[in-house]
This record gives structure tokens, C-alpha cells and sequence, in this order.
């Protein structure tokens, strides 16, 4: 397992370090050679009480995994987000053998480029990431989209092979957009 920490506004300890590698190796036994990056954060707003935030992505041969909790104690933000993506893992695990073919093909590391620079009366795009749009259903699609954690999923239609888009609606339901 590849295991990265990052910490923001905070100095990652040893100790903190271990304890996090010691539960997210848990998820390495029922996933094949996974990269694990983990973002540990406090955040700074004295109104805001579970401020330490562990957040996590896990990239795999199928999909790619996200999960973010947050607390007053790091270790139980740690804890809570392991939780939650062993809940995803197992979700993940449940889908046939082809639906998990089609998602590594659909999803795997995303480069990152460098932030374009422009006028300041422009707009500026601040991030830009790059992705293969393979074919799969709607069905499938929110199935990626709720294993990624996101409010929407672009993917090629396997059956009208136009690029749509699948969101999550406010009232829970997940909406389709397709081209005319």
C-alpha cells in the first residue's frame, strides 16, 4: 500500500502518522495494491467544534474512493473515515466482476495540472483534472458517483455514446442530463 499524509494548518506527528496507517491498512486486505493519500486538517474558525477533518482518497484498480469526516478529536475523525470507506469498499466489493472492469477503465489517477493564469477582470480557472469518459449506464454511473462522494459524475452513454451527466438532486434523487 502507498500511503501519503498531508497536513494543513497542522504539523502531522509520528504518532498521529502511525495511528492513521494502522487503521487504513485494515482496507489494504480486501483491496489489490491501493494508493492511499490522506489530508488531515484543523480548521481555524473558532464557531466551528468538530474542527480536526481527516480526509481521505484511495485510488484502486476500479474506482476511486473519497471520504471526508470531521470532529473535536483527530483520532475519532480518523476513525469515523475509516468507517465510512470500509462501508464503500464493501459497496464496491458487492458489484458484479464487469461493472468493476468498466469503472477502472473509467477511473483511475487523476493528473493535476497547473492553475491557468489570467486577467484579473477575468474569471480564473483554479484547477483543471483530465479523465477518461468511458462508456456505462446511468445506473452504473450513480453507482461511481456515490463510491467517489461527489454531487455529480460525467460519463459516456453506453447506449447513445453522447456525454451525460448524472447529479444528486437536493431532495436525494439523482438527476440525468443528456445533449440534444
Amino acid at each position: 500500500m502507498q500511503f501519503q499524509v498531508k497536513g494543513r494548518n497542522l504539523e502531522v506527528s509520528d504518532a498521529i502518522r502511525s495511528y492513521a496507517e494502522q487503521k487504513l491498512s485494515k482496507l489494504e486486505r480486501q483491496l489489490e495494491d491501493p494508493r492511499v493519500e490522506l489530508e488531515l486538517t484543523v480548521e481555524r474558525n473558532p464557531s466551528i467544534s468538530a474542527n480536526n477533518v481527516a480526509e481521505a482518497t484511495i485510488w484502486t484498480k476500479g474506482p476511486v474512493l473519497r471520504a471526508r469526516e470531521a470532529s473535536s478529536d483527530m483520532h475519532a475523525s480518523i476513525d469515523q473515515l475509516v468507517e465510512k470507506l470500509e462501508r464503500q469498499v464493501t459497496r464496491y466489493r458487492r458489484q458484479g466482476r464487469s461493472r468493476r472492469r468498466k469503472a477502472a477503465r473509467a477511473n483511475g489517477p487523476v493528473p493535476e495540472s497547473m492553475p491557468v493564469v489570467a486577467d484579473e477582470a477575468e474569471p480564473m480557472i483554479v484547477k483543471s483534472k483530465h479523465f477518461p469518459v468511458t462508456p456505462l449506464s446511468p445506473e452504473d454511473a450513480v453507482l461511481q458517483l456515490e463510491l467517489i462522494g461527489h454531487d455529480f459524475f460525467v460519463f459516456r452513454n453506453a447506449d447513445s455514446s453522447q456525454v451525460n451527466v448524472v447529479y444528486r438532486r437536493r431532495d436525494g434523487q439523482y438527476g440525468l442530463i443528456e445533449p440534444q
